[in-house]
């Protein structure tokens, strides 16, 4: 017998907000008098707001928040229906074909995507040390697993040390940026909005799209692992919309430029 669930997501785009319901079988109701809510550490702390106005002004109990991240929300909401799987989820961006996919394969035959709002990605640096005027090119080849050389078609391990090796118009400073978690929907949406923007400068990188998306992909998304890249823990203040560079000072705004 097919069992039908609803979700309303919640993605950033800048990232968009949507959130995910699920309805179950009354007999599931009776054996849990709440409902279970996971998901993004984002949309965290709205949600407990939302969820307590609920408790206070309805006959029902509060609901049981927890931040899991969007990817950890969605696979916990897409295992199963009933009291051991949630009923909610929130995402910070959109769900993914293999995330319906195996929504199905559990029971889950019907989603609703309800778009709730957006949230914005921060670039910093410290406040002590002079605004860096940061691309996307620039985070790209700064962040980046894998690098073009000056050769179509050719990719390297990426060997930039500084930003000035990124771009000589950028100080001489160790490459190091905090930001979330591969679980925080905000980090899926800075590969695509930041590290696929800077990415498809290359030309030869953008007209692998159409002929093999997911290779392209994979060039575009993938974050360097030898410490230049720093993952914060899921419920960190840069889970949710902050991206640090270090300087020798410190910490600081960074503008972000084409």
């Amino acid at each position: 017998m097919k069992k039908n669930r609803t979700m309303i997501l919640i993605s950033t785009l800048i990232a968009v907000s949507i959130l995910f319901l699920s309805v179950a079988a009354p007999v599931i109701a009776a054996e849990r008098n709440y409902i279970s809510i996971v998901g993004s550490s984002t949309v965290y702390p709205f949600a407990t707001v939302v969820a307590e106005q609920f408790g206070k002004t309805s006959k029902f109990k509060t609901p049981k928040i927890e931040a899991t991240g969007s990817g950890g929300g969605l696979k916990l909401f897409c295992s199963g229906i009933g009291v051991k799987h949630p009923d909610i989820t929130n995402s910070s961006r959109r769900i993914k074909k293999s995330e319906i996919e195996m929504c199905a394969k559990n029971g889950i035959m019907e989603i609703t995507e309800i778009k709730i709002g957006y949230d914005g990605i921060v670039i910093a640096n410290s406040t002590k040390a002079k605004i860096m005027e940061v691309g996307r090119k620039d985070l790209f080849l700064a962040l980046a697993k894998d690098v073009p050389t000056g050769k179509e078609g050719q990719l390297i391990p990426n060997p930039n040390k500084t930003w000035k090796d990124v771009n000589p118009s950028l100080p001489n400073i160790k490459i190091e940026v905090l930001g979330p978690p591969p679980t925080s929907g905000t980090r899926d949406a800075f590969a695509e909005l930041a590290l696929e923007g800077g990415c498809k400068k290359f030309e030869w990188i953008e007209a692998m799209k159409k002929k093999d998306k997911k290779k392209y992909k994979a060039i575009c998304h993938a974050v360097r692992e030898d410490g230049a890249y720093v993952e914060a823990g899921e419920n960190d203040v840069c889970s949710d919309f902050l991206f640090l560079i270090r300087t020798k000072t410190g910490y600081r705004e960074a503008s972000l430029m084409e």
